[in-house]
This record gives structure tokens, sequence and C-alpha cells, in this order.
């Protein structure tokens, strides 16, 4: 019979006859046989199935041998024998290799016709350790997977005696660690996916048959992907095991886990990263909540450096996943965890908010019925993420425009959802150090780094910054040797202009210029900073000058060195010559930042006028009480009222902590209860005359008895660089709470101040004379808190016409659009003139949050050029000093009128043409941005709004115009040899830390050493972090320690 089989398949007659003579052949079985015609017969058919030419030989085998095992069994049990099985395995079949899956399949085949027999024992037996052999040799995914499907249906040839079944569940997980894709096609990869499941398929037919396998082999898998061997890479397709873990053993396991001493930061660095991959392998069944598992266990044990490392890694990985719809919804989970327990630093979320508008517009358009759903989510996270990071208004606004059909989640939940999931809100253990920054920002500007909540210090120091006389007088100083506060900030000013890192770490600056009882790692008061630093620098200067003048003096030929060096070098330890001018002997500060206030009271009954100057370094503007706000500020008020005061040198305006109209101030920042009001109307507020009267008269000493009175506040000098404090942290006394004020104010980019100078002596008037210029020391932690003032209306009849009319910009003191005065100076009767002195907008420090203790500091900067400098002359007006209806109004509405005439040309940023001249300094990161943006910030986003303001003086006679001390306009100091040789020597260091980064990146060695630790007092805040429960003006979280980022 096996001849003539063996004649027919080799033979040319058509394909129906043969199938026919087959057919005759299959049917002769049934006949008795002899076991030698048996034996030849498989023989053949063994060739056939094996090695068969073409797929009838092969179907002609298959058929032929089943039928005749069927109906011969012992013979075929003789034939498919313990050392034939060991053969196939062990040898192969003739040209087929051992590893061959067609092997497997006959074997598959041969033990189905053999399932009944008593032979089978020793079979299985034999392919027990086969079966073992060849999974220790790394079998193929296609070999593997026809072995799985094998002992799937023959649970008896699976390893077990003699500890065998552990051991073949190990090498089995880790022969899958070894299973590469190469598949190119869609059909080859379903087919490597098929295979992969059914290998693991047969490890949870084991597990559950024996439970105690499951731990040693999950253990094999953590050893497999924590691996940092550089020459291995684990395969994806250990992802399919997770969906076979029972989830009732993720706490043991996670905990066992993480506690282990045994595993070392760079090995779980690893295994996190190969199992945050396993999101792309499709149809894996709780990944995600493996994952979220892992990334939970390790914020338990506080092991934020794996946590912080992994997140920057792979968030970017995470995102990608979410265009494809198949792992969609699973990569939504982990991304959604990680960007909400990521609180310490916007960095993360801003590795992926480039693709977001993409991403929300791709599924829009994709039709799937998940898409809508996946939306809701994907638009609640990112509202979260937006609301806890707030001030970074450029980055957002083309996502708010994506998503903004889409509803909105309530502050409530997302305050929930942020609380919920912060793994930094029980501890503050992070290091500070330097975040993964990107290359230089396109500005050309550098960043600061974030030391953990000093973002209130980074506003100020680039404010200074942008401050270019100020700046450039600071890199010209000889401060050579010296260990000052100034020499700091000329190292700190030198790197900002001339490192090569993306954002520079001011540490020893920080530690310098803190105010005592600044507590580290606290959100602070920028502006409280700011005069801090001002004065320290100031009293810093005047100690040297001391110091200098009590030793002895040079000869005349030292002095004349020394007088060309003072004039070069101001705060340096030289002695200004005795023929120094007044403006000489200013510390650089007062030149900068210092003006003069004037406060007269005169008796409305004998008319007599008391006066007294001040210094002072800035303007603190509070808001106008609901009444008076939107009415064209009056020549006076009447009522219970304070005047302007100079305190701390500063100066303000308001009342005690009770004020009513505070208390009525909006508690959210969603809405207000007032529309925008303009700069120079809170300036008009704060010059404005007041009466005193009834429990507030004056005690006058001419009448020598308390008598009614008006009181003015006027500038009598004013500051090259104009600093104007918003005063928006106000107490509400019903609530006992500090809140913030959210109205908007518009900020125009020329503003006008009406200045008003002491031609001669007035015959009459008793004189306070204010002692020389001294910068007032700021000794309170608590001297930013200022209150706006209640006032009632009064004179309105008397003074309207005297007013400037607000609404159309006209008035007697009108400017031109460029801020010139058009008016001729006018002299009054007490010898004074009232000049009106134009100023440029240069810098502004925005707050994000919802108070002082919260929220998030950022600065919009510009960048000058000579045209800003330029302007009219500055023509002088002489109204009536002390009087209200001769020309006092006109002079206070020079500054409402001048924002008139040029905020309209400005606001849309005409004088911007290029677009570059407005730069956003936001901690490290440094964009582009326009005064547009500037003016709209608060009207897009509610909770940033400008804090302080920094206006430079135009026109000639500026102490700076021109060349001053050896400095010419528009032209940068050349750098010291000192500053020279110590940004050198951090360039050459930066380089070598790029060197050593991307080495590090080469060889995949993510581990606990990439993390920045560097040495300070802020070793125990996260980089960049203001605090445990998170930052960015998450607002009105009632937490103690609810800081800022």
């Amino acid at each position: 019979m096996d001849k003539i089989l063996e004649a027919l398949v080799t033979s040319s007659h058509p394909l129906p006859v043969k199938r026919a003579i087959v057919r005759k052949v299959v049917e002769a079985a049934e006949k008795e046989v002899t076991e030698e015609q048996c034996q030849a017969l498989y023989v053949l058919t063994t060739r056939l199935i094996l090695l068969g030419k073409d797929a009838f030989e092969r179907q002609t085998g298959q058929q032929v041998q089943e039928s005749y095992a069927r109906y011969h069994r012992d013979e075929f049990a003789r034939f498919v024998n313990k050392d034939f099985v060991l053969g196939l395995l062990q040898q192969g079949y003739s040209s087929l290799d051992r590893r061959d899956p067609l092997l497997i399949d006959f074997l598959h085949s041969c033990l189905r016709l053999l399932i009944s027999c008593p032979a089978m024992l020793e079979v299985a037996a034999a392919l027990q350790n086969e079966v073992l052999r060849i999974v220790c040799e790394r079998p193929a995914p296609a070999l593997c997977s026809r072995l799985a499907v094998l002992l799937t249906d023959f649970p008896q040839c699976v390893p077990r005696e003699k500890g065998h079944g552990l051991l073949f569940c190990q090498q089995l997980v880790r022969t899958m660690g070894y299973f590469q894709c190469t598949a190119s096609q869609e059909n080859e990869l379903r087919e490597y996916v098929t295979q992969v499941n059914r290998v693991s398929a047969l490890l949870q037919g084991i597990w559950k048959a024996e439970p105690a396998a499951l731990l040693p082999s999950l253990q094999e898998v953590f050893a497999i992907i924590s691996s940092t061997d550089p020459a291995f890479e684990p395969s994806i397709s250990l992802a399919s095991l997770v969906q076979h873990i029972p989830l009732q053993m993720i706490t043991v396991l996670i905990k066992s886990l993480t506690a282990d001493p045994n595993v070392k930061d760079a090995s779980m660095t690893k295994a996190l990263c190969r199992m945050i991959d396993w999101l792309s392998w499709p149809l894996a069944n709780h990944v995600d909540t493996w994952v979220i598992a892992l990334l939970k266990g390790l914020a338990s044990v506080q092991k934020f450096t794996i946590l912080i490392d992994v997140t920057l890694l792979k968030i970017e990985l995470v995102f990608s996943r979410l265009w494809y719809p198949i792992v969609r919804q699973g990569a939504l989970v982990v991304l959604s965890h990680m960007l909400l327990s990521f609180q310490h630093s916007p960095e993360a979320f801003h590795l992926v908010v480039p693709h977001a508008v993409q991403l929300v517009q791709s599924v829009r358009s994709d039709g799937l019925p998940t898409s809508k759903a996946f939306l809701l989510q994907f638009t609640e996270l990112i509202h979260c993420m937006m609301y806890q990071y707030s001030g970074f208004p450029d980055l957002y606004d083309s996502i708010l425009e994506a998503i903004k059909d889409l509803p909105m989640p309530s502050e409530e939940k997302i305050k929930l959802i942020l609380n919920q999931s912060a793994w930094t809100s029980q501890s503050n253990l992070f290091a500070p150090g330097l975040m993964h920054l990107p290359g230089k920002s396109e500005t050309g500007k550098t960043g600061l780094v974030n030391l953990g909540n000093t973002c209130y210090m980074n506003s100020v120091i680039q404010t200074l910054f942008m401050a270019t006389d100020f700046r450039r007088h600071v890199l010209s100083l000889q401060l050579n040797g010296s260990n000052t506060l100034m020499k700091k900030l000329q190292l700190l000013f030198a790197f900002l202009a001339h490192t090569q890192r993306a954002a520079y770490a001011p540490r020893n600056f920080f530690e310098a210029s803190r105010p005592p009882w600044f507590t580290v790692g606290s959100q602070q008061d920028c502006s409280e900073y700011l005069r801090f630093l001002l004065d320290r620098l100031h009293e810093e200067e005047k100690a040297v000058r001391a110091l200098v003048e009590a030793k002895p003096k040079p000869s005349e030929t030292c002095a004349s060195d020394e007088s060309t060096a003072s004039r070069q070098a101001p705060g340096a330890a030289h002695t200004p010559p005795a023929s120094s001018s007044a403006g000489d002997e200013q510390t650089l500060v007062e030149r900068m930042f210092g003006g003069r206030l004037s406060t007269g009271i005169r008796c409305l009954r004998c008319h007599s006028v008391s006066e007294k100057e001040e210094p002072f370094t800035d303007l603190s503007l509070a808001f106008c009480p609901p009444q008076v706000q939107h009415s064209p500020p009056r020549g006076a008020f009447n009522g219970s009222s304070d005047s302007p005061v100079v305190e701390n040198g500063r100066v303000t305006r308001g009342v005690g902590p009770d004020t009513e109209w505070q208390s009525s101030s909006p508690p959210s920042h969603v809405g207000r209860s007032r529309p925008p009001v303009i700069l120079p109307e809170l300036v008009d507020y704060l010059l404005a005359p007041e009466i005193l009267e009834e429990e507030n008269c004056y005690f006058c000493e001419r009448c020598s008895s308390l008598q009614p009175a008006e009181r003015v506040v006027r500038v009598v000098a004013a500051p090259e660089y104009l600093i104007v404090t918003l005063l928006r942290f106000s107490y509400d006394a019903a609530r006992q709470l500090r809140r913030k004020i959210l109205d908007d104010v518009r900020i125009p980019l020329h503003m006008s101040l009406p200045v008003h100078q002491t031609l001669k002596q007035p015959p009459s008037h008793q004189q306070e004379a204010a002692s020389s210029c001294v910068l007032p020391t700021t000794n309170s932690p608590d001297s930013g808190e200022n209150q706006a003032k209640k006032l009632k209306q009064s004179q309105v009849e008397e003074e309207g016409d005297e007013r400037v009319d607000t609404s159309t910009g006209l008035g007697k003191a009108s400017v031109n659009g460029e801020g010139s005065m058009m008016d001729r100076p006018r002299e009054d009767e007490n010898g004074t003139e009232q000049r009106t002195i134009s100023y440029v907008l240069t810098s502004v420090v925005m707050h994000s949050g919802m108070s002082s203790e919260s929220g998030h500091y950022y600065t919009y900067g510009r960048n000058m050029s000579a045209v800003d400098y330029e302007d009219g002359s500055a023509t002088a007006v002489s109204p009536s000093y002390l009087s209200p209806s001769n020309g006092e109004q006109e002079g206070l509405g020079t500054s409402s009128q001048s924002v008139k005439a040029s905020s309209t040309s400005e606001v849309e940023g005409s004088h911007d043409p290029s677009s570059r001249d407005w730069i956003l300094f936001n901690d490290s990161r440094v964009t582009f941005t326009t005064f547009h943006s500037v003016q709209n910030v608060t009207s897009r986003f509610p909770k940033d709004t400008a804090y302080v303001l920094v206006y430079r003086k135009q026109g000639s006679g500026g102490a700076c115009e021109g060349e001053t001390n050896g400095l010419k306009l528009g032209v940068e100091p050349p750098l010291q040899k000192e500053l020279m040789d110590a940004i050198t020597k951090d360039n050459k260091l930066y380089l070598q830390e790029q060197e050593l980064n991307a080495r590090a990146r080469a060889l995949q060695a993510a581990s606990a050493s990439c993390s920045f630790r560097p040495n300070g007092s802020d070793d125990n805040e996260p980089p960049g972090s203001c605090g445990p429960s998170g930052g960015g003006g998450g607002g009105g979280f009632n937490t103690v320690s609810r800081l800022v980022f």
C-alpha cells in the first residue's frame, strides 16, 4: 500500500484522479493490514507531512496517517515512541531543523491520535524534559507559540517534577523577554500578537493549576524589566502577562517591591519606564492599573527622584499613545495620574502642551463612538493642569480656543482632583535641583531656575535686569575683591547676559538677599522683596562711602585719580571728590529709583501752610472705592479719610483693616464686581487733595486749635525709573481673611506724572524740612499689606469745571500722542511750577493666584531702544500750590489724559512692529510676547493681574541720558576680567555637563544620578516647587502651607 501511495502522489495524473485514489487508500485502512505495512505507511505519511512539496502531498499524508492510526492504534503507538519523539526534537527530521515549528505541529497531531493509549504516559514524560530544554534555548515566537498550544492541549506534558514546573515558568517568562517583533505589515503584526497571547495563555493556565508558581514568575518579570544591561532590551510582549495577574495581588506585590532594599533606584527606574512602554501593547488589560499602582507605591516610600525622572522621560510617549484608539483609554488614565501627581513643577505638563491642540482636532474628526467621552475626560485634565499652573498665557491661549465649546469642570471639582492626586502633598523631600531644561530661548535671554518658591525673587531680578540703565551701571562698577550684595548682583547680571545656560540658578544671590523674616521655601511678596533689596543696596553703598571718608585723605594726585574712579564706579571703595555735585553724592539706587514727595497741609481758616518732603522708591496705588472709581477724580474729598503717606520708602493711601468696601470684593477669580480701570486713575486718586474735618481736623499752630484743613501730596522730584505697586492684597474684616483684589487694571505704554518744582521760598509758610535723602529700612514682613480707603465725594460743583474729561482725554493740560505737554509753563505766586514728566513702560510683574501666600509671579519685560528714551521737552505748568480752584486739578488730570492720547496708538502694538520687543520671563522659561498680551492677560486669565510696574523716564535732563559715568546710551559696558573668568569657567562646566548627559542618554542609563541634587538650604524642597499643595495660583486651598511653584 505504501508503494502505491508513493507512486500516486508523484505521478502526473490529474489532481481529481489522485484525490479519488487517495480516498480508496483511506477506506482501505479499515481492512486488516500487517504491522510491516502499517509502519511503512507511517514512515511515508510522516515524510509527506513534513517534507511534502505541495499542499496536496501534505494533506494526503495527514489523511492517510490519521485513518490508519485510528484503526491500527497499537501499531501507531509503537511508531510514535519515546525515541522517535526525542529524535525529532533533538536532531530534527531530514532537512528540517530541530527548531522548525512544523515538528511541534506534527507531534501535536500525533499526541491527539495517542490520547487514550498507555504509551502516551511515556511520551509525555519524555516531552516534559525536552520542553524545558527547548524553552531554555530561547525559541522564537513562532516555535514558542506552537509549543504553548501543544502544552495547553496536553497539560501532562508540562514539566512538573523535581521543581521543574517553577523553573519552566521562569524560563518561559524570560523567553518572552527575548521576543522581538520584526513585522512590517499589519497581518504580520497580528500574527505576532497572536503568538504572544498563546504563550501568555499557557502561563495563565499553569498559574491557575499551581498558584505557588505565580510570585516567582512575577519576580522574574521584574528582574527582566529592571535590567540595566545596555545590550539587552526586554520585549514589550511581557505586557500580555499583566492581564493574567490577579488584581487582588497588587497591594502585596507593590509593597514588597518598593520596600525591597536590594532594588536599586536605577533598576526601579528602568522597570517603571518599561512598564509604561507596555501601554503600547494592544488589548493588554490592566496595564494602566499596575503602572499607577507602582507610581503610587514609589510615592508612598518617597522615591520622588525616580518619579520625577520617569515622568519627564516618558510623559511625551504616554501622550503619543492617545493618537491610537486601541490603547487610548489606558494611556489617558496613566497620563492623567502622571500629570496630576506631578504638582511641584509645570515642566511635565508643558512638555505635552504643544501637542494638545492637534490631538483635540484629530479626535474630533475621527468619528469614533468613544471620541466624545475621551474629549470630555481630556478637557477636564487640561483645565485642572491650567488651573494648577496658571501664569502661562502664551502656552494656553491656543488650547483654550480648541476646547472652548467643551464643558469646564467647577473650581471645587478641580481642587478635589488636585488634592487627591498630588504625591508631594505630605512631604517636602524633593531636591531643588536643576530641571531638564531645553536649549536657550530664541530671545537670547536667560531664565532663572526656581529654587523652591523663589519665583518672587526671579521676577524681581528679571525686572531689574530689564531696567537697562540700572543694569549697565551695575555691570560697570569696579568691585573686584569685594563681597558685597552689589557684587553678587553684578555677577548675577553678568551671568544673565552671557551664560550659555538656558536658565541660571541664583543660589548665592538668594542666600545673600533674602530678608531675615522670609521663611526659606515659602512664597513671599515680590514688592516687599524688591523694596528690601533696593534698601540693602542703598545702605551698603552709603556704608562703604562712610568707611572710605573716615580714612586719611590721599594726595592731590591720588584724589584726582579717585575722583575719576568714583565717577566711573559708584558704590566702589572710593571717596567722591569734595567738588562732586549733589547727583554724584547720591547712591546708585537713589539716582535710578529715588524720588521725593512733598506733603502740604493748609489751614482753611488762616490759610497757613505746612510742608514736608520725604523720599520714596515706589508709589503704592490703592484701588478707588466703588463710589469714586469710575467718576472723574475730584479735586477734594471730605469725610473720614487719610492722606497718602510715605512709609518705608513707599507711597500709599489707605485706612484700617475694617474698610467696608473691601469686604465686598469678589471672593472668586471668576467674577468681578467692577469694570476695568486705567492706571492713571489710581495715580490721580493717590495725588487728589483731601479735606481734613470733624474727627480728622488738623491742629493749626497759628490758630492754636483744631481746624479744618486741606492736605495735598505732590511729587517734587521724579525718579528715573518709576516703580508702581498696585495694592492688591487687602484684609477682609468681615471674614478675617487676606484676599486679593482682582480688578482689571489697564496698563498704558506711556504715562505722564505731574511734578511740582519749587523756584523760590514761599515767604509766609511754615516749613518742615525733611532730612537728607535716606531710604528707610524695611523691617516688617507685613509692610506690604495695605488697604484702600473709604472716601466721600465733595465739592463736585466747585471742581467739575477744572477737571480733565477722562472720557475724551481733553483738558487744560492736554498732551499729544507722544506724551509732550502743549501748554506753556506757568509760575504761581508761591514760586512753584508743574512739569509733566513722560514715562514709558519697561516691565510688569504679574501675580497669578488668589493671595500673597499663594500663586505664581512672572515678568513681562521690554527691550528698550534709543527711540523709547526720546520725548518732547516737558513744558512746565504753574498752578496755585494748594488752591483746588486754580489749576490743581489740571495737574492731576495729566496722567489720565496722557494715557488717552498715547495708549490709543500703542494698545495694538503699533510701537512694536517687530513683535520682538516684549519678552515673557517665567522662571526657566523665556519667550517672545507682545504688548497686546500684556494688556489682555487679565481678561483671559482672571487670576493673573499686574502687581508691580516699572516705567522709564523719557526726555532730556535724565540722570542717565546720553553719556553718564562713561556709559553711552544703547551700549553695554565691557565685561570685567573677573566676571568674564567666572562666566567662562561656568560655560566650560556647562559643556561638560551636556557631554555627560549625552553619554548617559546613549547608554540609556536613566538612574537616580541623572537628577541634580545640588547643595543648598533648599535641598528639602522640590525643584521649582512652591509647596506641598502645588501651586500656580490654584487659589482657594484652605491650607497653611499653600504656596506656589
